[in-house]
């Protein structure tokens, strides 16, 4: 039997998130799952926790478009690992992910909300939890190919990302189109091209101790992604957009399920730093390949929510603890 470890997931409570806490149980028989939610951990720990389940989930209620509430979920999931509660901590998933109806919503703390859950609040759920991985942990982000911008891969349903510093793009848009559904499909496109440069800067970050992926799930119509569009918006996903899993870009929940919880504990799926394409390394998209960006996200996203920025060096060379920005 392999040995015991705990994998966090985020945005756990339902569409993928959900199926691969289930599916990473099912995986294998020692490993716990910490389950962080919004709202409502210990319910859906319950829920989770039946049958093979039993005794290896975690609730964690962490809110990802608030840094205190990051901050106060890394305190308690980094307390459970130091007092031997939870096996060592062997895998993070950075599954939540919102897209909203405009770019001008904002975060508990004032960041455009797209960008502020999707890539802000992951890093610094990471950044804390970075010195309580265990050695060979993997950390995978979700990624969308919307962020290519192209039909190929986005169907034509949402513009490609938005080209201005990091700076400007955490902060709500003031474009003239602001406050339309283009920019909010923008912004989440904008927020999955950070998301690969977050994980290349990442990869840097952990030579030889920990494992970086971008996981592309596919499109995947009936999940929660389009909760907060018009009534009209959410029929079609739910029911008409159905129809585009018949063509190969596209996958269903359970099936995305499975190959993301194979990503995070089973067989390495490639070189750490891929982009996994429906669980196989690909190339992303050429824009996603730019170290400038990548660093300049890297300390950007350091200074807004508190951390420590060094020039180089793994993680253990980053200073002291993330605070309060």
């Amino acid at each position: 039997m392999s040995e015991a470890i705990s994998v966090l997931i985020t945005g756990a409570g339902r569409g993928l998130g959900l199926a691969t806490a289930r599916a990473l149980l099912r995986a294998r028989p020692e490993l716990h799952v910490v389950a962080a939610v919004r709202a409502g951990p210990e319910d859906l720990a319950a829920r989770l926790a039946t049958g093979a389940g039993a005794g290896r989930v975690h609730g964690l209620r962490c809110d990802l478009a608030s840094l205190g509430s990051v901050r106060a979920a890394g305190e308690t999931l980094a307390g459970m690992l130091d007092a031997g509660r939870l096996p060592p901590l062997g895998g993070i998933i950075g599954n939540a992910a919102v897209q909203t109806t405009t770019a001008t919503q904002r975060t508990a703390d004032g960041f455009e909300s797209t960008f502020g859950v999707n890539v802000l609040g992951h890093y610094l759920l990471i950044r804390l939890l970075l010195d309580r991985l265990a050695p060979r942990a993997r950390i995978v982000l979700v990624g969308s190919g919307t962020h290519f911008g192209d039909c190929r891969h986005n169907w034509g349903l949402a513009p490609g990302p938005r080209a201005a510093p990091v700076e400007v793009l955490a902060r709500p848009w003031t474009t003239p189109d602001a406050d339309t559904a283009g920019a909010g499909r923008a912004a989440y496109a904008t927020s999955k091209l950070a998301t690969v440069h977050l994980a290349h800067a990442l990869d840097r970050r952990t030579p030889g101790t920990t494992e970086v992926f971008c996981f592309d799930p596919g499109l995947m119509p009936g999940t929660g992604l389009a909760r907060q569009g018009t009534a009209v918006e959410r029929a079609a996903w739910h029911s008409v957009m159905h129809l585009t899993r018949l063509l190969p870009q596209a996958t269903g929940p359970r099936a995305a399920a499975r190959r993301l919880a194979a990503a995070a504990v089973g067989a390495s799926p490639g070189p750490s730093g891929s982009y996994l394409e429906r669980g196989r390394p690909r190339p992303s998209s050429p824009a996603s390949y730019d170290p400038a960006r990548e660093e300049e996200l890297w300390e950007t996203a350091a200074r807004l929510v508190g951390c420590p920025v060094p020039p180089t060096g793994p993680p253990v060379s980053e200073g002291g603890p993330c605070g309060t920005p």
